[in-house]
């Protein structure tokens, strides 16, 4: 199958010609996203490569860490890491694998359809705080899994996945031990949004996204107190654990 590229202002992707009306829908979608967080972070890079998979097998050889990624993550949020980024580059599914790969709960559809923006947000974060990657070097890369939580928690919170993830928190807090705050690497991929989406609600999305672009020498705890107007960890964290409830409907 020949590829072919389309562009847009900010976005030039490469894909199969077979997908390239959904891939026009892409783009919309990330130049949206880009206005968004355009107003909100302070480096937001001007051109990225989206590269457009149409396999599951053809996205593992051009990321062959991506399936690592998804053994170290807990079952109810694999299906949703469908790509990956780098500096200037993001590799996703084509649309219309990223739906077969969906299941039938609701949101689980949406969810994987929003992978391109949550993968962007992703670099976004990475250009503004110069201690996670891309790129990804031996140290970045150690600092990058033990932030996970922040970084995938933006894409998930910037790109709307949170709001579609309901079924799939549900089904992680049925399936395994309770979740560590914040979230461990096991879980980062799936509950790292809902503490972005708690920090949204209680001092908006600029606060989320000054979270996200330094990592305080204090680490986790005095990012997420500072965060949070100097409310100790152990209260945010008993916040954070009805707001989680809450969106699993046990409550």
């Amino acid at each position: 199958m020949p590829w072919v590229e389309t562009t847009s202002p900010h976005f030039a992707a490469r894909h199969e010609l077979a997908d390239e009306d959904d891939v026009v829908g892409v783009l919309e979608q990330l130049e949206a996203t880009r206005e968004r967080l355009v107003e909100l972070f302070p480096q937001v890079p001007d051109e990225v490569a989206i590269v457009v998979h149409g396999s599951d097998a053809a996205l593992t050889v051009a990321q062959p860490y991506l399936p690592v990624l998804r053994r170290l993550t807990a079952p109810a949020a694999r299906r949703y890491l469908v790509g990956w980024f780098g500096r200037d580059t993001v590799h996703v599914l084509a649309p219309r694998v990223l739906q077969a790969r969906a299941s039938n709960v609701p949101g689980s559809r949406e969810m994987n359809l929003l992978a391109p923006s949550a993968l962007y947000t992703q670099l976004v974060v990475g250009a503004s705080n110069r201690r996670l990657p891309p790129p990804f070097r031996p140290p970045s890369l150690a600092r990058y899994l033990r932030w996970a939580w922040l970084a995938a928690g933006a894409g998930q919170h910037f790109s709307g996945q949170t709001a579609y993830a309901r079924p799939a928190i549900a089904r992680r807090l049925r399936e395994g031990p309770e979740p560590s705050f914040p979230p461990g690497l096991r879980d980062a991929q799936l509950l790292g949004g809902t503490v972005l989406d708690l920090l949204a609600r209680e001092e908006g999305d600029a606060a989320c996204a000054a979270l996200a672009s330094e990592l305080p020498p204090g680490g986790t705890r005095q990012a997420l107190e500072s965060a949070f107007h100097g409310r100790s960890i152990v209260h945010t964290e008993g916040t954070w654990r009805a707001h989680l409830a809450r969106i699993a409907g046990r409550r």
